[in-house]
């Protein structure tokens, strides 16, 4: 069987400087996001520098591309950077966007290029959250910062997603349906209409 590898991924030398923080599964699947976005868009959005963790990689590149360092060092940027926050725990998130204080760095919202979020909407959107591929929106929703929407989600009319929730392949939220902050949602998690959900509240489905 042939396999066809692509380690040595070479970026575009156009777009905005960009780096993610979290070298592990959800910082490469955050690479291929964004590699999807560039190849969408003419020149291409984002200009991928590398990696940064607190806890160091076993190797010195991740997916092709270099780990630059820890929290401390991307605050010691002399550049402005984009940054996705790539870290699936809603805490772990928080922690690490409170040690993230360097003026120099943003936090864009990145979006699955063929993910709906047309104007007539209505949907809100804060700043620094992740939308992956083969999620669907309806209307008139709110997401609130760093709120990370994995492969497949579904959210329905009226819902409001606190700062930091994570919601994991196939999560369902059903309309006017309100979420804390930092809610964990496991896949194939669904939550029915007008559940109002407390913070930090960490939900699967039942075995």
């Amino acid at each position: 069987m042939t396999q066809l590898f692509f380690s040595e991924y070479e970026e575009a030398e156009s777009g905005i400087p960009l780096v993610i923080f979290g070298a592990g599964g959800l910082g490469r699947e955050v690479l291929l996001l964004i590699r999807q976005l560039n190849a969408a868009t003419t020149p291409a959005a984002w200009n991928v520098r590398g990696f940064y963790d607190d806890h160091a990689p076993t190797t010195a590149t991740v997916a092709g591309l270099p780990y630059l360092g820890t929290s401390a060092d991307l605050n010691a940027t002399p550049e402005p950077l984009a940054v996705a926050v790539a870290v699936g725990s809603p805490a772990s998130r928080a922690t690490v966007v409170a040690r993230l204080t360097s003026s120099q760095l943003s936090f864009p919202v990145l979006v699955h290029p063929q993910v709906a979020l047309a104007p007539q909407q209505r949907i809100a959107v804060g700043e620094g959250s992740i939308i992956q591929q083969g999620c669907f929106l309806t209307c008139d929703i709110t997401l609130g910062r760093f709120v990370l929407l994995n492969l497949g989600c579904t959210i329905g009319h009226d819902a409001v997603l606190g700062d930091f929730s994570s919601l994991m392949p196939h999560a369902n939220v059903s309309g006017a349906t309100q979420l804390g902050a930092g809610t964990y949602l496991g896949t194939n998690t669904t939550v029915i209409q007008g559940v109002q959900i407390g913070e930090n509240t960490i939900m699967a489905p039942a075995p």
